[in-house]
């Protein structure tokens, strides 16, 4: 098995990317290891962290071989490039580039491009996208997803934005490969009071909803 696939399957064996979007490269790493103390293996800073590739750098410097850390809100093939050089496993866009997915590939890296519509969805998996973002899925639901996967159930899924713990199995029941959660999963408060511990619990607790969904 080549390192993609292997990357791939380490993804959606856990079933769930944290998105960590915080004030400061500190607060990423900080975060980065509550989240994985709490099993969740794949981890995604996103561009819009202030010093995101220096909390890249930071984190893989320390984090375990298991871990596979991401680099978010990647729009352009240019950033693709400079982020996989920085450390990151995988890739993953809020839109749909072709540039992005072909950088990612030409890498080795598993890449995750953000989509909306049935068409985007196809567009993006005919591209050569290892899973396909649904963005934002809180507005539409777990049913939509499942909509989806009724003409297209060859197309690995992870909606992202709006996946809490209350519809987390849901999304998993709908035909979800696996789940992207940011805020519900890096609680603002523990942040702010460097309580890392609630949100290493909450981690788990995701994991535990994507075992439900699962029926495991």
């Amino acid at each position: 098995m080549d390192s993609l696939m292997k990357d791939l399957q380490g993804i959606l064996d856990v079933g769930v990317i944290a998105i960590v979007r915080v004030a400061s490269a500190e607060q990423a790493v900080d975060v980065c290891g509550a989240v994985a103390r709490g099993g969740v293996k794949a981890i995604e800073v996103t561009m819009t962290v202030p010093g995101a590739i220096d909390a890249i750098k930071e984190f893989k410097k320390t984090a375990s071989d298991d871990i596979l850390l991401g680099a978010g809100t990647v729009l352009d093939p240019e950033t693709a490039r400079t982020v996989i050089l920085a450390g990151a496993d995988f890739i993953v866009s809020p839109n749909l580039n072709v540039d992005v997915i072909k950088m990612a590939h030409r890498y080795g890296k598993v890449v995750i491009p953000g989509t909306f519509t049935a068409t985007e969805i196809l567009a993006a998996w005919d591209a050569g996208a290892d899973i396909v973002k649904i963005f934002p899925a809180g507005v539409v639901g777990p049913q939509y997803l499942k909509d989806i996967k009724g003409p297209l159930p060859q197309i690995r899924i992870t909606p992202t934005g709006g996946v809490t713990l209350d519809n987390a199995s849901e999304f998993i029941r709908a035909g979800a490969a696996c789940i992207s959660v940011a805020t519900a999963l890096v609680d603002k408060k523990a942040l702010a009071e460097k309580k890392f511990d609630v949100i290493s619990e909450k981690a788990r607790q995701f994991i535990e909803a994507v075992k439900v969904g699962r029926g495991s």
